[in-house]
């Protein structure tokens, strides 16, 4: 008779795999570049895709090193530089000596970049509606929570976005406006859209 133990880390296993694989898939998903060339497109902005995803990173996470967001990215952080140096030159980012640490440079996103992730934000919500079109309000409710519980857990208990250890001064917690203050579009009564 096997003990219930067994058949328990047994399940775990199976469940563990399962998510793994649905990770996977949506992280592969997420990252297909046909999903920020409609993204870009969508909002209607003019931005290479290269430069897409720095942008909203230092717009989210800014002031932000350039290692740490390269790590962010999973780019070398050579070529983060470069393309940091390029949204510059747009206007869309600066960066600047690190208040903590004079020897690192931070990038933030200047008004003008604000107002281009501000066009990626509203694209998105509007992507977003045909995701979520046959899930109701709990249901979303319920996916960002466990979500946010995962990335926090995988962040060792961490806030997301808080001691990414990438050789420079870790950035204080924090979280994105998105997990702070869910879009009232989802939380409409019982509306099936998002």
């Amino acid at each position: 008779m096997p003990s219930t133990k067994k058949v328990q880390n047994t399940h775990m296993s199976e469940r563990l795999r399962a998510l793994h694989l649905a990770t996977l898939e949506i992280v592969g998903a997420m990252n297909l570049p046909q999903r920020d060339e409609a993204l870009i497109a969508e909002a209607g902005i003019a931005l290479d895709r290269a430069l897409f995803p720095l942008l909203v990173g230092i717009e989210r996470f800014g002031p932000i090193g350039v290692v740490e967001l390269a790590g962010r990215v999973g780019r070398d952080y050579t070529t983060v530089s470069r393309q940091v140096a390029k949204l510059e030159r747009l206007g869309l980012a600066r960066r600047r000596a690190s208040a903590a640490d004079r020897r690192v440079r931070e990038a933030v996103a200047t008004p003008k970049g604000k107002a281009m992730t501000e066009l990626i934000d509203a694209a998105r919500e509007r992507m977003g509606h045909a995701v979520f079109a046959t899930w109701d309000a709990r249901e979303i409710d319920e996916l960002t929570r466990l979500m946010e519980k995962f990335a926090d857990a995988l962040n060792g208990g961490a806030p997301v976005g808080s001691q990414v250890k990438t050789g420079e001064q870790a950035a204080p917690a924090r979280r994105s406006p998105e997990r702070t203050r869910p879009s009232p579009s989802l939380r409409q009564s019982g509306s099936r859209s998002r």
